[in-house]
């Protein structure tokens, strides 16, 4: 089988194209180029896609014996992920710009990119998930092996007839396994570090990366009771449940509870404010039907805890989701995944909160 892979220049990637190749496929390597900034590791510091990582990839291709292209994608990267990236923040909400990406560049869209201009029939990628067939649901993602390492809320957005041109060959393994792998293989980055933030910050928080594209847009903040407390120097500093760092006193912790782009306020209040037991999306992008799922759960950050789901509705204004509990946190902006038990049945991006 002809197989794309995605070659992020990681342990991950490089061991995902090993396995393929001890497998007998037909392999294409593919790293993708998002920006030209120098390499991005300090002592504090470790992010993706810079130069370093594509030779990299390139170095773990000649070791593999593999063919490998390099597809500048900054003006597409630019377009479907950056600027909406700053638009959402500038609109009072906090993407999940990995989630996006992976529908729109990375994983679905490249996957069909590939099959398209090389005849890939598949790609593979360094994702922790696994891909299972159910016979009555077809194609559908499931949580890895390694829990600690799991990106299936990533994948939450990737569009269903996606599903069947992807491969996930790190699904049955533990991040201590690959790395180990990589080592018997002697894999030129068997011990590099992981990535550990959003690759086009490059170590900046949203804020400072945003600042420097906007500037200041200062406003105030104030309590529910309506009472302001200080201003703020834009309202893409901030997220739900935010309590450091606001600047403000008032006898007690406040966190922020809602942001208000229309009057450029920020909305701060006690723990309480912050729970809610239902939220809206506009859309619910579905791998399966809602109705064959026996334990549905909601997730609405990748590391909060599942939360069972009491009622999907449809409503003129999108998709109400009811939970059987109150919720922390629930952020506009943010992925909510919904899961069958251990199963990714599909996702949409949380509108509001409802109270």
């Amino acid at each position: 089988m002809k197989v794309a892979v995605g070659m992020s220049g990681g342990v991950d990637s490089s061991v995902t194209a090993l396995l393929l190749k001890e497998q007998g496929h037909d392999l294409l390597g593919v790293t993708l180029k998002f920006h030209e900034a120098p390499a991005c590791e300090t002592e504090e510091l470790r992010v993706c896609c810079s130069p370093e990582d594509v030779k990299d990839a390139a170095r773990v291709a000649r070791r593999l014996g593999i063919p490998h292209l390099v597809f500048d994608w900054r003006r597409l990267f630019e377009e479907k992920v950056v600027e909406p990236f700053v638009r959402e923040y500038l609109s009072g909400r906090t993407p999940n710009p990995c989630a996006v990406c992976n529908r729109e560049v990375k994983t679905g869209f490249l996957a069909s990119y590939l099959a398209q201009v090389a005849g890939a029939e598949r790609l593979a990628t360094g994702h922790y998930a696994r891909l299972i067939d159910d016979p009555v649901r077809g194609r559908l993602i499931k949580r890895p092996k390694d829990l600690k390492r799991d990106q299936t809320y990533f994948l939450a957005l990737v569009r269903k007839e996606d599903l069947s041109k992807l491969v996930f060959p790190l699904g049955e393994l533990t991040k201590e396994e690959v790395r180990e792998i990589a080592r018997q293989h002697r894999l030129p980055v068997a011990d590099k570090r992981d990535s550990q933030e959003v690759c086009f910050l490059m170590g900046k928080s949203p804020g400072e990366f945003i600042k420097e594209r906007v500037g200041v847009k200062k406003g105030l903040i104030r309590h529910v009771s309506g009472k302001v407390l200080g201003e703020h120097d834009g309202i893409y500093r901030f997220t739900v449940g935010q309590r450091r760092g606001l600047g403000v006193s008032y006898g007690k912790p406040v966190y922020v509870v809602r942001l208000e782009p229309e009057s450029n306020t920020v909305w701060v209040g006690e723990e309480e404010y912050l729970y809610s037991d239902a939220l809206l999306v506009k859309e619910l992008n579905l791998h399966a039907p809602l109705e064959t799922a026996k334990e549905l759960k909601g997730q609405i950050r990748y590391r909060s805890k599942p939360v069972e789901v009491k009622e999907v509705k449809k409503t003129d204004e999108g998709v109400v989701v009811k939970f059987k509990e109150p919720v922390r946190g629930i952020t506009p902006g943010q992925v909510l995944a919904l899961y069958d038990g251990d199963t990714l049945i599909g996702g949409g991006i949380i509108e509001k909160p409802l109270r």
